[in-house]
């Protein structure tokens, strides 16, 4: 017999939203909460479990906020003086600065300050992809050899699909959230990409993994607030030989396919474009 404390299960739509990704080998996914359904395009890649790279950044945000791990009004590390890559990580920085200019060396100190214990618990908790960490160094990386600059989030053994980055960022931002207000406050503030007219909001993060100096995974995954509900969402890019594949195309993606959503929402047609 069902009980009402029995949750719907959202309904699946394939779409063809290729135009989008004018060639890129890619997957998107879109789940309206309203309406309860999940819109996938590429539906075998959106299941396929990558590399999360700096996306995973909201996770250990996530986990550090939760756990007082990073208090955001006192939250500078020192630069170790070592030379990056990056120049805008060459320098003391904090936490939201770390957050939006994506400084891997900041977040390589505070997963280890996380330690391996708290993660494993709380990414079984989100259901975060296959929950691998067991190459907390990221030695698997091919890419790059830099302990500051590496670890079990890139392109080493922890995986999730783009589907399943969706998921988690229902179950951090949702209903049934389990975490406090204030961590997702602060989240939030940090994941703050747009904010247009009409209260529209649109957050994210972008990640982007490289094999032997070659993308071959970039994503961008957040959500979209407005006042008649929140779009979690995902867009991932493989691998394209002939076309330069980068975490800014899919945020630039996955922006573009969020606004086109709306507008169409608000004509009255949003069943075409979800």
């Amino acid at each position: 017999m069902l009980t009402a404390d029995i949750k719907a299960v959202p309904k699946v739509i394939e779409r063809d939203w290729s135009e989008y990704f004018d060639g890129f080998h890619g997957a998107a996914v879109v789940y309206d909460v309203s309406t309860m359904e999940y819109g996938i395009f590429n539906r075998e890649l959106a299941l396929t479990r990558r590399s999360p790279c700096s996306t995973f950044k909201i996770i250990s945000s996530l986990i550090a906020l939760e756990n007082r791990l990073i208090d955001p009004e006192h939250s500078i590390r020192t630069w170790s003086r070592e030379t990056f890559w990056n120049e805008k990580w060459n320098k003391d920085i904090d936490f939201k600065e770390a957050f939006r200019e994506s400084c891997v060396w900041y977040f390589r100190e505070v997963i280890d300050e996380i330690g391996q214990e708290v993660m494993q618990e709380e990414l079984n908790k989100l259901l975060y992809g296959n929950c691998d960490i067991s190459d907390w160094e990221g030695r698997l990386n091919t890419n790059n050899n830099n302990r500051a600059l590496t670890g079990f989030w890139i392109e080493s053994s922890l995986a999730i699909s783009p589907k399943e980055q969706t998921e988690v960022m229902e179950r951090i931002f949702g209903g049934d959230s389990i975490y406090s207000e204030e961590t997702k406050r602060q989240l939030k503030e940090v994941m703050l990409v747009e904010h247009h007219e009409g209260d529209l909001s649109i957050y994210g993060k972008t990640g982007m993994g490289k094999e032997k100096g070659i993308v071959v995974d970039a994503w961008f995954v957040g959500f979209v607030e407005k006042a008649e509900g929140t779009l979690y969402f995902c867009v991932y890019l493989g691998r394209t030989d002939d076309k330069n594949v980068s975490s800014a195309v899919a945020k630039e993606i996955a922006i573009g396919k969020v606004s086109n959503y709306y507008n169409i929402q608000e004509e009255g047609s949003m069943g075409n474009i979800l």
